[in-house]
């Protein structure tokens, strides 16, 4: 088996470029190029172009829409304080056109292309659950036959892994209380309320509930999947907070 898959999708002004280069990293590349008014198609060893780097979890969600689990999935990439929206989203019911929107960027993909980019992202999260999964304390009895000792193991964990200069190493306390909000966010009371969306923003949806009350909600409030479709009716899986301090649900 391969270690390495890189595929194109091009079409005439538009091109992703799918990439991983090994299967026990827990991420995969896409790399958005377009012509420009030359006639000329962007160069990544210039630094044109856009690529984002893409979670297991962001491999997920990319199925959910490949396999017409859902019709659409957006989520918003932070890297270094840039934000960068991604949008996955069938063209029509029918589902047989794939639009996929990073940044400024927009590629259609055919039935064709679309069934082979689902089927590579399921390829690519069957091997990397495998291969990336693995954890420090197999590899090292793996390596050795026996445990080793902490200070062995400890160094080869520091070893193994890295972080972008601009980054701080990662303290105790700081996962800690990322743990703990992640917890209380998962423990928030929830409410599915009816509603259309009438606007939206980067962070926000304007939604009209059947009451006839307009009012903005954060999307970090938002769970679930809804469709990014205005004057649509639809269920919205909300943090009951907002919709009680805003009388929306008593």
């Amino acid at each position: 088996m391969v270690k390495t898959h890189s595929k194109s999708f091009f079409g005439q002004n538009t091109g992703l470029i799918i990439n991983s280069s090994s299967n026990s990293e827990p991420f995969f590349f896409i790399r958005c190029i377009k012509k420009k008014h030359d006639g000329n198609w962007e160069k990544p060893s210039r630094g044109e172009g856009k690529v984002i780097k893409c979670s297991l979890e962001e491999i997920v969600m990319m199925l959910e829409v490949l396999n017409r689990s859902c019709a659409n999935w957006s989520s918003y990439h932070s890297f270094k304080d840039n934000q960068t929206q991604i949008v996955f989203e069938w063209e029509d019911e029918k589902a047989r056109t794939l639009w996929i929107k990073i940044d400024k960027y927009s590629k259609m993909l055919n039935y064709a292309q679309a069934e082979i980019l689902r089927r590579l992202l399921t390829h690519f999260l069957e091997e990397k659950i495998v291969h990336a999964t693995v954890s420090s304390i197999d590899t090292v009895k793996n390596n050795s036959g026996k445990n080793n000792s902490f200070d062995k193991l400890s160094r080869d964990v520091n070893k193994d892994t890295t972080f972008d200069k601009n980054d701080a190493p990662p303290e105790k306390e700081r996962i800690n209380a990322s743990l703990d909000q992640k917890v209380r966010d998962f423990t928030k009371e929830k409410a599915n309320v009816n509603g259309s969306i009438q606007g939206e923003t980067k962070k926000a949806l304007l939604i009209q509930f059947t009451s006839g009350d307009e009012l903005w909600i954060p999307k970090s409030t938002i769970h679930g999947k809804y469709l990014p479709k205005k004057n649509k009716d639809q269920k919205f899986l909300i943090d009951d907070w907002i919709l009680k301090k805003n009388q929306i649900i008593s």
